[in-house]
């Protein structure tokens, strides 16, 4: 038994499992010449589809199993089945593999999984010319041509049987398929339907889709938006918190000048109420002045009288610095009365008074130049601090000071 380069796929299903009527072969030879290329033609029924691996074999008559195969060709897969020119197709067995000997062979279509789905009728392998040869036969050879036709008669009386019962299958299947068939219609049907329905939600579901985008894009629009206002509202937040620190470095520097304006307040305060307290001491300086003016006045008088002169009489003349000297009293309205008359038996008040440094009686230069740096100076009343003449204002000022 010759091979190709693969074995086919084959099977151990018997011929009671086999569907014969799906491959019909087409012009099959009674006889084929040895040693000659043989060509075998095929036809696809409807409802079979062919695989890539089903095959072609050349069987014995008699086979009972697809291993019984003696050779055997791939099929060719059609391009479309719909097309009827598709659905015949054929393969060309070499001669190199074919049987030498004149057994009767059949063609049979096995498909990938092993079954037969197609058998030939069969022929042999024998020269074409064997008819037309006389053969004489002797009795023998008569008898065993006839026990090899009875073997064929009953082989194909058994074949005839199967194929009855093939045919009867194949019309229950034929049955079977078209009630399938119409099922099959019927769910086409509502699979379309169902198609339909799906296609018009699919519509709905793209304009969905559609809106769905134009709102992303509304609302990339409108973040893109809100994401500037964010910015200019954290800007703005970032001026209101310099304007913040400002204000609280403001605040600071205004409790600072509020508690500077209160410290000054309270010493303009003090400096008053020293003002009020140097006011009232000049006012009762002002009314002891007064009241020694009134007595000196009476003082004046009476000596004026004792003198025998007119106090009213006497002409009162204002004394100037060069007249009145060091000496005079600023306190006395009506100028000193001891001025100009007996002056030279009136001792002045300094001739009376003792220096302190050189313990000498009257006037000396001690005294001179302590008189001297009065008249230059201003003495505070308060606390008796000394400023030069040319300080004026500094003492007010000073002098104000206690005030508050």
């Amino acid at each position: 038994m010759e091979k190709t380069v693969e074995d086919p796929p084959t099977s151990a299903v018997l011929l009671d499992h086999c569907h014969f009527s799906q491959v019909i072969f087409n012009s099959v030879e009674k006889f084929y010449i040895p040693e000659v290329d043989v060509t075998c033609h095929y036809t696809f029924t409807q409802p079979f589809i062919p695989r890539r691996k089903d095959w072609i074999g050349i069987f014995r008559v008699g086979w009972k199993t697809t291993h019984e195969y003696y050779t055997f060709m791939w099929v060719n897969l059609p391009i479309d089945l719909n097309n009827e020119s598709a659905k015949q197709q054929e393969v060309q067995f070499k001669a190199y593999y074919l049987p030498k000997d004149d057994e009767y062979y059949q063609f049979c279509y096995v498909d990938q999984d092993g079954v037969v789905r197609g058998a030939s009728i069969p022929f042999q392998f024998r020269p074409e010319n064997e008819e037309d040869i006389l053969v004489v036969t002797t009795q023998e050879e008569l008898e065993t041509l006839r026990s090899i036709n009875k073997k064929l008669e009953r082989k194909l009386k058994e074949q005839d049987d199967y194929w009855e019962t093939e045919l009867l299958q194949l019309k229950e299947q034929n049955q079977k398929m078209s009630s399938e068939n119409k099922k099959m219609e019927i769910r086409v049907d509502q699979l379309q339907a169902q198609l339909s329905t799906q296609e018009k939600e699919m519509e709905k579901l793209v304009q969905g889709d559609q809106e769905k985008t134009e709102q992303l894009e509304h609302l990339k629009k409108e973040n893109d938006h809100l994401f500037l206002s964010l910015t200019e509202q954290r800007k703005d937040q970032k001026k209101l918190e310099q304007t913040v620190e400002e204000m609280k470095q403001n605040e600071t520097t205004a409790m600072k000048k509020q508690q500077e304006l209160m410290d000054e307040n309270f010493d303009l305060l003090r400096r008053l109420s020293e003002n009020k307290t140097i006011c009232n001491v000049l006012q009762r300086e002002k009314e002891r002045s007064e009241g020694e003016n009134d007595l000196l006045q009476r003082e004046n008088s009476r000596l004026l009288s004792y003198m025998g002169l007119d106090f009213n009489s006497l002409q009162y003349q204002v004394p100037t610095s060069d007249e009145g000297g060091a000496g005079q009293n600023p306190g006395l309205v009506y100028g000193n009365p001891y001025s100009g008359i007996q002056e030279s038996s009136s001792p002045s008040p300094l001739s009376i008074k003792k220096c302190p440094i050189c313990k000498a009686d009257g006037i000396c230069d001690h005294i001179l130049e302590q008189q001297q740096m009065q008249a230059l100076c201003l003495n505070c009343p308060i606390c008796g601090k000394t400023f030069p003449t040319r300080e004026k204002q500094i003492f007010e000022d000073h002098v104000f000071c206690h005030s508050l």
